[in-house]
C-alpha cells in the first residue's frame, strides 16, 4: 500500500453513519467529493468497524481516500487510507506508530498556537476552523477568516478549512487563501446530495488559483 495523495483534493466530506450509507458516498463522489471522512461519536466499537467498511469500500470503488475520526486501531483494522486526529485524541506521534508511514494522518487545529504546535507533528495535513460555530463542535467559537488567512500565508502542507461550507461562504474563504475545504451539513442535510456536491465544486474549481 503507497500513501494516497492529496495532490489536487479539494472537497473533503464529513459525515457520520446513515442508513443509506453507501448510496449518500456515492452520490457525493459523483458531484465532486474527493476525499470521505466517516466521523461518528454514538457508534460503539463494532459498529463503527462494521460501517466504516462499507464506506471504505465505496471509497476504494471510485479511488477516493478513505479516512476514520479518531480512532487509529479501527483505521488499521478496516484498511482505511488514514485517520483524523482531534486536539484531543491520542497524539499523531502513537497514530503513526500504529498505522505505519503508509497512511494518511491529519489533524485538526483551532487557534495560532494549535497551528504552532502541529509544525512538529507527523501529519500529512491539517484542518483549520471552523470558521464560523458549527452544531458539529457544540461551544465552539469559529475562527473568522483571519485565522485562515494566517494559515494560508504559513503553512506549507496541505489543509482544509472547516465550519459552515456552502457556496455562499465560499468565496470569502477563498479569498482569504483558502483551495481546499471540509463540508458537513451541506451535503449531509441535503435533499440531492449529488447536486449540491456539484454546486461546490463549480465555486472551487471557478477561483482563479485552482
Amino acid at each position: 500500500m503507497t500513501k494516497p495523495s492529496l495532490h489536487g483534493r479539494c472537497l473533503y466530506l464529513c459525515t457520520s453513519d446513515r442508513s443509506d450509507l453507501a448510496e449518500f458516498l456515492d452520490a457525493c463522489i459523483l458531484g465532486g467529493v474527493d476525499v470521505v471522512q466517516l466521523r461518528d461519536k454514538q457508534l460503539e466499537a463494532r459498529a463503527v468497524l462494521e460501517r466504516a467498511a462499507v464506506a471504505a469500500a465505496v471509497c476504494r470503488d471510485h479511488d477516493v481516500p478513505f479516512i476514520l475520526n479518531d480512532r487509529p486501531d479501527m483505521a488499521l483494522a478496516v484498511g482505511a487510507d488514514g485517520v483524523h486526529l482531534g486536539q484531543d485524541d491520542v497524539p499523531p506521534a502513537v497514530a503513526r506508530q500504529i498505522l505505519g508511514v503508509d497512511t494518511i494522518i491529519g489533524l485538526s487545529t483551532h487557534s495560532p498556537s494549535d497551528l504552532v504546535e502541529s509544525k512538529d507533528e507527523l501529519v500529512d495535513y491539517i484542518s483549520a476552523g471552523p470558521v464560523e460555530p458549527t452544531p458539529t463542535k457544540p461551544g465552539r467559537a469559529g475562527t473568522g477568516l483571519d485565522y485562515i488567512r494566517l494559515v494560508a500565508e504559513s503553512e506549507p502542507r496541505p489543509w482544509f478549512v472547516t465550519g459552515g461550507v456552502t457556496p455562499d461562504t465560499l468565496p470569502a474563504m477563498l479569498d482569504a487563501g483558502a483551495c481546499r475545504f471540509v463540508v458537513v451539513r451541506w451535503l449531509t442535510e441535503a435533499t440531492d446530495p449529488g447536486k449540491a456536491a456539484q454546486a461546490l465544486r463549480a465555486v472551487i474549481d471557478q477561483a482563479p488559483h485552482h
